[in-house]
């Protein structure tokens, strides 16, 4: 299965794979604390999308805190803004995230690959009757 999700990884031309699975985010920019998801992120081990309508300047840093859904573990970093998408949301690289905190997001995203992958397979099991 793992190679399989390096092949999709591969088509849509993303170094790591994204997965939903961040429960709660909050984001420091210019001394100010916000709720700014309108949309629960995407998160890899390099970086996110946060789905926002509010605007940030590409190369802007942002505080990030947030809590992955599986594991319940809460992450705390600094990201960029490398990209933004008007009324859609920013996309976000990670600086200077802990070891702790990028192991923490491989195993969820190995935990949710796994979750994906019992679930398609059990769609299969059930279309095949």
């Amino acid at each position: 299965m793992r190679g399989d999700l390096h092949e999709r990884v591969a088509e849509n031309g993303r170094m790591s794979p994204r997965i939903h699975t961040v429960d709660t985010i909050s984001v420091n920019y210019e001394g100010r604390t916000e709720e700014v998801a309108d949309r629960l992120p995407d998160v890899s081990p390099r970086g996110m999308f946060i789905g926002t309508s509010q605007r940030f300047p590409e190369g802007a840093v942002l505080n990030l805190k947030f809590r992955l859904a599986i594991s319940g573990a809460e992450i705390q970093t600094r990201c960029e803004v490398r990209y933004c998408q008007p009324g859609v949301g920013v996309g976000v690289e990670f600086i200077g995230i802990s070891p702790e905190d990028s192991r923490a997001i491989e195993r969820e995203v190995e935990l949710c690959a796994k979750k994906r992958a019992k679930h398609t397979a059990k769609k299969k099991s059930i279309r095949a009757r």
